[in-house]
Formats: C-alpha cells, sequence, structure tokens
C-alpha cells in the first residue's frame, strides 16, 4: 500500500536537526528573506543611513526565527486537518516524526530568538516585533472563516521589506506609502501563488468546510484572480520606481521586468495543472523555483542598482 505523498522541499534525514527543518519546510525561506534583504538595501538611501553587518546579521536572524515560528505555529493549529488530508498526512506531527510538544517548544523559542533579535536592531523593532508575530499566527485561522487568507498571507510576507528597512534606520520612511507599495506588492505576490497552490487542496477544502478562493470558484477563475493579483504585484513593484519612492534606477526596473517574465512562465505551468497535462509534483517543483527566483531576483537587481547607480 502506498503512503501519503511526500511533498517537495522536505529533509530526508532521521536527525531532530532534518525533522525540524521538514517541519517547517526551512527552504521556503527563500520567499521572504530576500525581501527583507532588499527593504535593507532601500534603507540605505536614506541620508546618512548605512547597512553594517551587524545589523545584517540580526535582520538574517530576525526573519529566519519568525518564519520558523510561523510555520511551526501553523503546523500545530492544522495538525488534525493535515492528518485528514493525503497531500498533507505524511507531515511531521499527523506522521508522528515530531511530538506536539517538541513543536510546541521550537516556537517558543523561535518567537523568543525573533523578538530579541528584534530589539537588538533597534527599539521600534523591538516594540513592533510582537504585533508582527501576532499577524502570522493570527493566518492559521483565517482559512476556517474567510477566503481571503490568501492575502492574510500575502500580508504576513509583505512584512518583510518594512522589517528589514526599520531594521536599518529605526524610522518610518518619506513619503509615508513608500513602505506599504512596496508591501502590498509582496501581499498581491504572495496571494497570486497561494490561490494556485490551494487549487490541489480544492476538493479537500470543500469538504471540511474551509475557505480558499479555489474553493469558491472554478478553477478557471481562481486562475483568473491569481493574474490579477500577479498583475498588480508587477505594478506595484514598478511603482517603487515610477513614483520615485526610492532612489532606485533602470537596473531595478530591469529586475521588475525579469520578475514580470517569471511570473507569466509561474502562469503558464498553472494552465497546464488546470487542463490535466501535468502532476501535482512538478508543479510543486516549479512553483518552489519559480517563487525563489522572484524574490532572489528582484533583491539582486536592487542591489545591483544601488551598487552601480546609487
Amino acid at each position: 500500500m502506498d503512503g501519503p505523498r511526500r511533498e517537495g522541499q522536505v529533509y530526508r534525514g532521521l536527525s531532530l536537526t532534518a525533522r525540524y527543518a521538514s517541519f517547517v519546510k526551512l527552504p521556503h525561506t527563500l520567499f521572504a528573506l530576500p525581501f527583507a534583504a532588499m527593504g535593507a538595501v532601500l534603507a540605505t538611501y536614506r541620508p546618512g543611513t548605512r547597512l553594517g553587518w551587524a545589523e545584517a546579521g540580526w535582520i538574517v536572524l530576525a526573519f529566519t526565527a519568525a518564519r520558523f515560528a510561523a510555520m511551526g505555529f501553523n503546523r500545530i493549529v492544522d495538525r488534525t486537518l493535515d492528518a485528514e488530508n493525503p497531500r498533507t498526512a505524511g507531515r511531521e506531527l499527523p506522521a508522528g516524526r515530531l511530538a506536539l510538544g517538541q513543536a510546541a517548544v521550537a516556537v517558543v523559542v523561535a518567537s523568543a530568538v525573533f523578538v530579541s533579535a528584534a530589539w537588538m536592531l533597534n527599539p521600534l523593532c523591538g516594540m513592533l516585533a510582537p504585533a508582527a508575530l501576532a499577524w502570522v499566527f493570527f493566518y492559521s485561522y483565517t482559512k476556517r472563516f474567510t477566503a481571503w487568507s490568501h492575502h492574510v498571507l500575502g500580508l504576513a510576507l509583505g512584512i518583510a521589506p518594512v522589517g528589514g528597512y526599520l531594521g536599518v534606520t529605526g524610522a518610518w520612511a518619506a513619503p509615508w506609502y513608500a513602505l506599504p507599495v512596496v508591501a502590498s506588492a509582496v501581499t498581491f505576490w504572495v496571494a497570486g501563488f497561494d490561490v494556485i497552490y490551494a487549487l490541489q487542496d480544492r476538493e479537500f477544502d470543500r469538504a471540511r468546510g474551509l475557505h480558499s478562493i479555489p474553493a469558491h470558484t472554478s478553477t478557471a477563475r481562481a486562475l483568473g484572480a491569481a493574474r490579477w493579483f500577479h498583475l498588480c504585484a508587477a505594478l506595484l513593484f514598478l511603482a517603487v520606481w515610477a513614483l520615485d519612492l526610492f532612489a532606485v534606477g533602470w537596473v531595478y526596473l530591469l529586475g521588475v521586468g525579469v520578475v514580470s517574465a517569471l511570473l507569466v512562465w509561474e502562469h503558464r505551468v498553472a494552465a497546464r495543472l488546470a487542463a490535466g497535462t501535468t502532476d501535482l509534483g512538478t508543479v510543486d517543483r516549479a512553483f518552489f523555483h519559480a517563487n525563489v527566483a522572484v524574490s532572489t531576483s528582484l533583491f539582486a537587481f536592487t542591489l545591483l542598482d544601488r551598487v552601480l547607480l546609487g
């Protein structure tokens, strides 16, 4: 008899470290961390501001810990649903590879590391850290009552560039809407790919009364919504340059073009899934590589723009 289908981006080792890494899908940190780094680079456009190695290290630690805590909390909250879903039954808690107590301790420790690292950056980050943690924990409950859960998740990652910026400056950006535009761009990007990802659980979500855009509509309309969300993301990333929110130049603009092309490719893969011409395993790998490419590319082009044109 076949066991539960194994998800992508997990580790096969039996050590506690490997189990914890699979528990939170550690490679998915590459979705948000480059945007935190991008926010830190944008912060250096503020007069008199520089990014040191210490700040960079605390930012990396803070966001890695925050994501660990958020994902671990989500796994704890969803452990019963995960056990019922064939796609997720092989996860660490349903499969018994981690005990509930081990998971809870890890979440508490990661949360403490995040808050401590935020205070090491500056008082503003330290004071905002509990609110950020509360938001990412809140996401875990949203599928139970709203189809806008995709955007709640999106904002959980959209906090990353804001936090990266504040970690360097300790003060809000001017104009006041500059950081919300960047956060909104990330929010719509995440919401778009999360809608596509949720297609594979549509029947399960409907049967359990869970809410998502795919669970409430047809595949074609769900993919249409995801395209609109990604168009909004591309336009908002473009607005950073067009509205001169930060002093980015043509290299950053080239990065937005690369990101847009990657999003188009991602939707071509999604269309093959909807047409039944590819399997979920292929889609999972394609989405992972595409989403990592989006975040790392935009960070790399932003950094290159700063170095070459700053």
